[in-house]
């Protein structure tokens, strides 16, 4: 087999055979094609698509590409949780201590934040000492001591995504749902998993702008995962405003903390509550998915989940501290409020305009090498249906430079919608759920 020959068969729109996928991931991986050949056949991929089973190979191909671990000495379900990601997504912060104190394994592989939307691990990293960087041996020891360990992916996990991806990035292929279900899904799978729960994001701060989007994402990663003998789930839920009340890594640290001591918003309880009920739910520690909220919110009630997730910044060498005095946190040197023009209700927000103000103060990356500020966010006082006056604060900017400190303060500006009347019906947090 030529790889030219195959990337004019996939030109053609014809469906590839698994050996050769694999010819293609095994030789991009090891050296062998150049980068114009494979930018061609992505290309090709985005333009013609794959079929369900060309999508199940490739992500069989790139998952074989690397270490799959392995936590069968382990007794016991491994489940995880993937979101596509938005603003204020803060989820894994709070589910995976909930759902490690049911006694489930939760092998988390993480990713860091790209654009205007916020990653785990600089969320994790905003917590003084913690550390993401740990290797298999020490991620079992982390496992096998609190069932729960929230990782960075290695070099050695499914080498052939970092490299196709960075090449997506640069060729305008990054849009192809085979190439990002097979993306997530071989990641995902590499961790050694039973079951999986994806929390796919649709809305104005979402990836999937449109839901018709987001259901064909959640349907393709749901079959793959269930070709792969895996057990999946995914909910489509709402990003057409953050999540929570705050954006920003340590900011979002300190929400995370006020849930599980039984506080928060109830729109980011609500919605761990359910994504934690599923993964207890296919984890097998409940009989239904009813029972494993009534669980989840009881493991809050009597201090267990709080407890576990200071045992697992602990051990995985963060500063337990910082959950209780949140001073041990990054703190912005500066505050302002951008006070609203008009009075009203807020009737629509801009969401990925609130994460771009985030980032440009210093939360997030334009570019992979970018450094983040731990310290800097918005605290938004009002959200979609809430009352407010002429000049009263809509939010809070936690700044530390000044230099893009209009551009933020405009994004916010531009982001809210103020009207006169509240919107009838809000849109419902979890549009429908998929899979098991």
């Amino acid at each position: 087999m030529r790889l030219v020959d195959i990337i004019r068969k996939k030109r053609d729109g014809h469906e590839l055979t698994a050996p050769e996928i694999e010819l293609v991931v095994n030789g991009y991986t090891s050296g062998d094609f150049p980068d114009y050949q494979i930018a061609a056949w992505l290309m090709a991929v985005l333009l013609k698509g794959m079929t369900r089973a060309e999508i199940a190979a490739l992500t069989g191909a790139m998952l074989r590409s690397g270490e799959v671990l392995d936590w069968s000495r382990l007794s016991g379900k491994k489940v995880d949780k993937h979101s596509t990601g938005g603003v204020g997504d803060k989820t894994s912060l709070i589910i995976a201590p909930i759902v490690a104190a049911a006694g489930i394994y939760v092998p988390m592989i993480s990713g860091r934040g790209l654009g205007h939307t916020g990653g785990t691990l600089d969320k994790l990293e905003a917590i003084p000492g913690f550390r993401v960087d740990l290797d298999s041996k020490r991620m079992e020891e982390v496992l096998s001591a609190c069932h729960c360990c929230l990782i960075g992916q290695s070099a050695s996990i499914v080498p052939a995504d970092k490299k196709m991806y960075a090449l997506r990035d640069v060729t305008g292929t990054v849009e192809s749902p085979a190439l990002i279900c097979a993306s997530i899904m071989s990641k995902k799978l590499a961790e050694g998993i039973d079951a999986l729960v994806l929390d796919v994001k649709t809305g104005s701060g979402a990836f999937m702008k449109n839901e018709a989007d987001a259901v064909h994402l959640a349907e393709l990663m749901v079959e793959t995962g269930e070709r792969m003998g895996k057990k999946v789930v995914a909910l489509i839920t709402d990003m057409d405003q953050p999540l929570g009340r705050y954006v920003g890594n340590a900011l979002e640290v300190v929400e995370c903390v006020e849930v599980l001591k039984g506080g928060g918003p109830s729109d980011l309880v609500n919605l761990s509550l359910e994504l934690a009920a599923w993964m207890i739910y296919l984890g097998g520690a409940a009989a239904s998915v009813e029972e494993a909220k009534k669980l989840s919110a009881q493991l809050i009630t009597n201090g267990e989940a709080f407890k576990k997730f200071g045992e697992i910044v602990r051990l995985q060498g963060g500063n337990e501290k910082a959950l209780d005095d949140f001073s041990l946190l990054p703190q912005a040197q500066n505050r302002v409020d951008i006070p609203s023009t008009e009075s009203g209700y807020v009737t629509g927000m801009d969401c990925e305009k609130v994460g771009i103000a985030s980032l440009v103060l210093g939360g997030g990356r334009e570019r992979k090498e970018d450094n983040v500020d731990h310290a800097v966010g918005i605290v938004l006082h009002k959200k979609v249906g809430d009352k407010v006056a002429r000049d009263e604060a809509l939010c809070t900017l936690h700044y530390n430079g000044s230099a893009r400190l209009e551009e933020a303060r405009g994004l916010i500006a531009a982001s809210y919608r103020v009207g006169p009347a509240a919107l009838k019906g809000a849109r419902p947090l979890i549009h429908r759920v998929m899979g098991h």
